[in-house]
């Protein structure tokens, strides 16, 4: 894949992506959605990766959506009227440019096979913001600025956010937030429940590369993946009975694969050497997922 907005770096089995337009403090474009999503497609099939973090070139995480750029600043058609039953397949090529740019990213994010933790070293605005939501964790910079900021614009929440922020931070703060439209410090930022951790700016990479070690280093690769996956879709549903469905399939084939080896290095008292990877799961992921 050849990429002019973000950058790829593969650190000991974790992918850094950097969003690269320093000089415009990252601001997202269309052509960054492109890359940014088809990096989070490409990096399943990618057995060498075990994790991705997100992070900044500069002193920018993501300033938002590139403002500067002429007509409908967002990538959008203008000359299209879409309805609700224009947008029932998401992939047609007669969407591409109906289609919410950022949400294309999160959805891709959503259904990454790898842990994704957002290293935000500085301001984000906008889809600087609402893409993280999508990622595992969010780690910032003491100097990070966080801004969902659409009531500003006279636009709406986007990049699937309406769906992500609830389940962050609850309802009530989702609103409140996003009425709101402040841009938040580091410190607020974390208080409001969308960081897990402000470090120093030195600290920062390091502590998200530490966090998808221990997340991943030494772990089943087809256990994470399905694990990433139970986690996201089974707490949305309306009974645990069918969590439990997947559960039982998830259990059921990870017990007579990589189980088996973890099983056997426990009786063993030696590290497990897990052979499955994420691009080969269990017949029914596709058909659980609808990929």
């Amino acid at each position: 894949m050849e990429l002019s907005t973000i950058r790829h770096d593969v650190t000991d089995g974790v992918l850094v992506v950097t969003l690269h337009r320093p000089d415009q403090l990252n601001a997202f474009t269309p052509t960054m959605a492109d890359e940014l999503e088809e990096t989070f497609v490409q990096v399943n099939d990618d057995y060498s990766v075990r994790a991705v973090v997100v992070t900044g070139a500069g002193r920018a995480f993501c300033a938002g959506m590139d403002l500067s750029s002429e007509g409908n600043v967002f990538g959008l058609d203008e000359s299209k009227s879409p309805t609700l039953a224009d947008m029932q397949d998401l992939s047609s090529p007669e969407l591409r440019r109906v289609r919410d740019t950022g949400g294309r990213v999160t959805l891709a994010i959503h259904d990454c096979r790898k842990p994704v933790i957002a290293a935000i070293n500085g301001a984000a605005v906008g889809i600087g913001a609402t893409m993280t939501l999508a990622m595992d964790a969010r780690l910032l910079s003491s100097k990070a600025r966080f801004g969902l900021v659409f009531g500003r614009l006279g636009i709406v929440p986007e990049a699937a956010s309406t769906w992500f922020l609830p389940r962050i931070v609850g309802m009530s703060k989702a609103l409140d937030l996003v009425y709101r439209a402040d841009v938040l410090d580091a410190a607020a930022t974390a208080e409001a429940g969308l960081a897990d951790a402000v470090h120093e700016p030195d600290d920062l990479l390091d502590s998200a590369l530490e966090l998808a070690d221990a997340w991943t280093k030494g772990k089943s690769p087809v256990a994470t993946a399905l694990t990433r996956q139970m986690m996201r879709r089974n707490s949305a549903l309306d009974h645990p009975r069918e969590a439990h469905r997947i559960d039982s399939l998830a259990m059921f084939h990870t017990s007579i694969g990589d189980g088996a080896e973890g099983v056997a290095a426990f009786t063993e008292k030696r590290d497990p050497e897990f052979r499955g990877r994420a691009s080969e799961l269990p017949a029914f992921y596709d058909e659980w997922t609808g990929r």
